[in-house]
């Protein structure tokens, strides 16, 4: 489990943080990292090049949701002829099988009240999340550092979320 991420440039008062949670090549095409962030357990997955963030705890039963297998949507037009599609992707909770659209966090058994928390997840340049760093800095003190220029030469995945009210830690099913 990665733990933490790094906080990305300023929060307006009330509005969501930013966190640095890993680099692009630490997700594999078709896995999933599990990592806490914001005091939060969520799971990151790389599908079809698109990453999608996803509460770690169902809204089911508050089972452990991202540690679920990732199943290919399956029908049936008439009995006998059963076809796949292989576009969209299900995340299946390990405690009671619900199955949530990995994409919009619907849920497939009560699709108009239960939706899987999603959170947006967006590729940015070290060099953007650099410099979104250094502009949330205070004006300047007493004292002086001296700088260096620093290259930056990949790309990381940033989780944008709110802050937990009222939260004393992590509560969501285990990472």
């Amino acid at each position: 489990m990665n733990d933490g991420g790094a906080k990305v440039g300023p929060r307006a008062a009330g509005g969501p943080s930013r966190y640095v949670v890993a680099r692009v090549e630490e997700v594999r095409e078709g896995e999933r990292l599990l990592v806490e962030v914001g005091g939060r357990a969520i799971g990151i997955f790389r599908i079809d090049g698109e990453f999608h963030a996803i509460l770690q705890r169902c809204p089911h039963a508050g089972g452990p949701l991202c540690k679920g297998p990732l199943l290919e949507h399956v029908y049936a037009d008439r009995p006998g002829e059963i076809r796949s599609d292989p576009d969209k992707k299900f995340l299946s909770c390990p405690w009671h099988g619900w199955l949530f659209d990995l994409k919009t966090g619907q849920s497939w058994w009560d699709p108009h009240q239960t939706r899987a928390r999603r959170f947006p997840v967006n590729v940015e340049h070290g060099d953007v999340i650099a410099d979104a760093a250094d502009s949330g800095k205070a004006g300047p003190g007493p004292y002086v550092i001296e700088r260096f220029p620093v290259s930056i030469e990949s790309d990381y995945l940033v989780v944008t979320m709110r802050p937990r009210v009222g939260a004393r830690g992590p509560t969501d099913a285990s990472i």
